[in-house]
This record gives C-alpha cells, sequence and structure tokens, in this order.
C-alpha cells in the first residue's frame, strides 16, 4: 500500500454511475491505474469504447482520453478488480424504499464480493465507502460482510473508510477534480492515514482540506450537507409563495438582498417548483426515515420535504388561475430533466407536474434537450414529444418553464405570441424579465406578487 515516487495505487471501483465513473476517470487523469466495474455488460462496452451511459459535461472527452491511453478499463468481475489493485471504492447506489429507506441490496452485494476477493489476497487492501448510506451502514453492515466473506479482520487485513461524496449532477467531473473539501470518516488510524496520503497525493497541487472523523460522523455529514441544502430551497421558496400575495414584491431581489450578507451567501436561493434529482429528495427522504429508527422527530426537516412536495402544485394553480379548467388543453412543458446540464429525471418537478396535469385531461406536450428519451421510457406515449421549443409550445394554451436550459433563456415574448393559441407562461425558473414578458403575454413567475 506504501506509494513510491513511481508507482501510485491501483484504484479499482465498484459501480458506475455519477459517482462511480466520475471518480474512475478523476483518477485515471491523474495517471493512476484504475479499473471500474459493473454487472451490466452494455455499460461495459460502452465505458470501454469511452461513451459515457449518461450525460455529463465534459465526461466524454475525459472518459475518451483516459481509455484511449489505458489508464481505464471497465469489467464484469469486481472480483478480479480487486485482486489487480490495491484501493477500492464502492460507489453503488442506494435509493430510495416507499418508506424513505435506503436500499442497501448493491452496496451489501458489493461488499460480498470485495470479501470473496480478499479471501484469496494476501496484501492488505484498503476498502472506501462512497455511497451515501445512513449512519452506521459501514460499520454495522460493510465491515462485517466484508470480514465474513474474507475470513479476515479490519483493521489488521484491511483497512475501512467512509469518504462521501458532494458531486452535483451536471458540474460532477469538476467537482472531482476541484471539491471544496474531502472528509474521511476512518475506521482506525492506519486507513485514514493511506486514504488522506492518496488524497494528498491527488491534490498536490492545490489546497484541498481533508477533514478526518470516525465513520457515523462522516455519513451524518452527508445527509446534514444535503438536508441543509434542501432546506435553504425550501425557505426561499415559502418566501416566493409569501412575495406572491404582496403587491410588487419580487423574490428574485429578496433572495439578492439576502445573499450579500456574508452569514448567508447567495447558493440556493433560487425559487422556483421545487428541488429534484437522485440526492436532495432520496437523502431528506431517508434522513426523517432513519431519525425515526433512533426516536427522533426532526420537524423542521419534515416541514422541508412537506414544503417541496407542495411547491410543483403552484404550477397548476397558475395554470388554473389563466385557463380555468385544463381539460383538453394543450399545455407545452419546457424541461423534463431536474435540472439543467444533465438527462437525469429521477424525482424531476417535470413528472409531478405532468401527472397533474395529465389527471385533469389535460393535452401535454413537452421537450428537453437531453432528457427526452428518458421520460419516453418512463411515461411512453401519454404525452406528445417534440423536437425544439418552438415545436413545443406551438398552439399551446399554456406554457410552463420547468427547468432553466440555457437555450431556453433565449425565447422571447414574440416566440410566444407567435407560436401559442394564448400566450400565457408560467415561468417556474424566473428566466424572464417580468417587465418584458408581462406587457406582451400573460405572465406568471414564482415569487412575483401581482
Amino acid at each position: 500500500m506504501e506509494e513510491s515516487k513511481t508507482k501510485k495505487n491501483k484504484i479499482s471501483i465498484a459501480g458506475t454511475g455519477y459517482v462511480g465513473l466520475c471518480t474512475a476517470v478523476g483518477f485515471a487523469l491523474k495517471d493512476y491505474q484504475v479499473i471500474a466495474s459493473t454487472h451490466e455488460t452494455e455499460k461495459v462496452k460502452l465505458i470501454n469504447e469511452g461513451i459515457p451511459p449518461f450525460h455529463e459535461p465534459r465526461l466524454t472527452e475525459a472518459l475518451r482520453k483516459v481509455v484511449k491511453n489505458g489508464h481505464l478499463k471497465c469489467v464484469l468481475d469486481l472480483k478480479k478488480a480487486i485482486m489487480e489493485t490495491n484501493v477500492s471504492f464502492i460507489t453503488t447506489g442506494t435509493p430510495s424504499k416507499a418508506d424513505g429507506r435506503i436500499d442497501l441490496r448493491l452496496v451489501k452485494k458489493a461488499s460480498k464480493e470485495i470479501g470473496l476477493a480478499l479471501k484469496h489476497k494476501k496484501s492488505y487492501h484498503l476498502v472506501v465507502v462512497k455511497s451515501t448510506v445512513t449512519p452506521g451502514v459501514t460499520q454495522n453492515i460493510v465491515k462485517p460482510i466484508i470480514e465474513k466473506h474474507s475470513k479476515k479482520l479490519c483493521g489488521k487485513d484491511f483497512g475501512l473508510c467512509m469518504n462521501p461524496e458532494f458531486l452535483r449532477e451536471g458540474t460532477a467531473l469538476d467537482d472531482t477534480l476541484n471539491p471544496d473539501r474531502i472528509v474521511i470518516g476512518e475506521y482506525d488510524k492506519k486507513s485514514g492515514n493511506l486514504l488522506e496520503k492518496l488524497y494528498r497525493e491527488f491534490y498536490r497541487d492545490q489546497e484541498v482540506p481533508i477533514l478526518r472523523m470516525n465513520l457515523v460522523t462522516a455519513e451524518l455529514v452527508k445527509y446534514a450537507s444535503n438536508a441543509f441544502l434542501a432546506t435553504r430551497l425550501s425557505f426561499i421558496n415559502q418566501i416566493a409563495n409569501i412575495c406572491e400575495r404582496i403587491s410588487g414584491a419580487d423574490v428574485k431581489k429578496v433572495a439578492l438582498g439576502m445573499g450579500f450578507d456574508k452569514r448567508i451567501g447567495p447558493y440556493y436561493l433560487n425559487a422556483g417548483l421545487g428541488y429534484g434529482g437522485s440526492c436532495l429528495p432520496k437523502d431528506v427522504k431517508a434522513l426523517i426515515s432513519f431519525c425515526k429508527e433512533i426516536g427522533y422527530v426532526p420537524h423542521l426537516i419534515k416541514v422541508v420535504e412537506e414544503v417541496n412536495n407542495n411547491q410543483a402544485n403552484r404550477a397548476i394553480e397558475f395554470a388554473e388561475n389563466a385557463l380555468g379548467k385544463l381539460a383538453n388543453k394543450k399545455i407545452a412543458i419546457l424541461g423534463l430533466a431536474f435540472k439543467p446540464d444533465t438527462d437525469d429525471i429521477r424525482e424531476a418537478v417535470s413528472l409531478k407536474i405532468i401527472k397533474r396535469l395529465l389527471d385533469k385531461k389535460s393535452k401535454v406536450v413537452a421537450y428537453d434537450p437531453v432528457a427526452m428519451e428518458n421520460v419516453k421510457n418512463a411515461i411512453g406515449e401519454r404525452i406528445g414529444y417534440a423536437t425544439s421549443a418552438i415545436e413545443c409550445i406551438k398552439d399551446a394554451d399554456c406554457c410552463i418553464i420547468v427547468t432553466e436550459w440555457n437555450e431556453f433563456k433565449k425565447l422571447k415574448p414574440k416566440d410566444f405570441v407567435e407560436n401559442m393559441r394564448r400566450p400565457v407562461i408560467i415561468d417556474g425558473r424566473r428566466l424572464y424579465d417580468p417587465i418584458e414578458f408581462s406587457s406582451k403575454t400573460k405572465y406568471f413567475a414564482i415569487g412575483l406578487g401581482k
């Protein structure tokens, strides 16, 4: 495990989602030998051809580079990858169950495979859990599984760390290469020392804070971080709802005035139709569920979730205010991904709005630059799909802006006036100038008092 000037650690990655693949590519870009592993044959084929299995800016070019120069390969057999490396990251997904708890099947499976591989490996090996898991999982589930199947002892034969990720879809590779901080939860000092040494080498030209703590505290850092970000978003959405009831009030100006306060800062103060994606909704649910298990009621966090769940209704309320009954009305949806620069539709607000519109017998047509196929796979032909924003709004009675893609920001009032049956615009992401649009269209916006 000791690293010389000429020999770097060899890295194996269990999982090739956003976290796994961006972590793998990040290490490979720094000239580490990396073996990524997934049980999906098609993913292995794509990655080894330099093609990411999902949309992420900058990733395609970087993946091609590291595959071509031989620093990264993808395999089906995780056990083989373990045998050829000395540090392994578990990055498999932990999706939500119906009751909000996280599903640990993939984490358990990876832990078992690592254990089976270590059974036949003589040298010390460091295992790093990067998957988002609730406090206690690394110590009480991952460690015993590896020990059981390897017949080895943690702290003696292998090391164990919990290293939460803080990647944002759309900037995941940049976040890998330029993190705000590295959090290391360690089973013992040897494990922590080895992982810190790896990261000191990785970020040798950068001043990245490395914070060391125990396993459960590191696990909680991730949940606390995401719950706090979700709290900021739900807070500003509540302020937006207040603004809508005050003539002349504008939540964008309120957020601007707040953001210059150094104690607050400007981040995550963009009011809208609610947060979505693979992290914030899942992690808030999981934290609430975990608190129930330990006998605590997290009142604030429960309200954060409640506010977010209700926020998508604002789009429907605006539409009904403008059109009356929505049955047989053509509603254009601009934006399907949960945020720009990704094709991820997990917990996307667009799907909530579409479901409610369909329940009201509306005719829905949607457009998104990259997420169309994912939505087609999710909801099929129950809605129409356009090939451009202009085609989407053609003859529509109402247009709802759901995702703040740059191409939507370029639309002018005349684009809506000339193409829509009725130029009713619901600006769910505050893309447009209210004065300019209100003078030429029937314009509704989150957080804008009339």
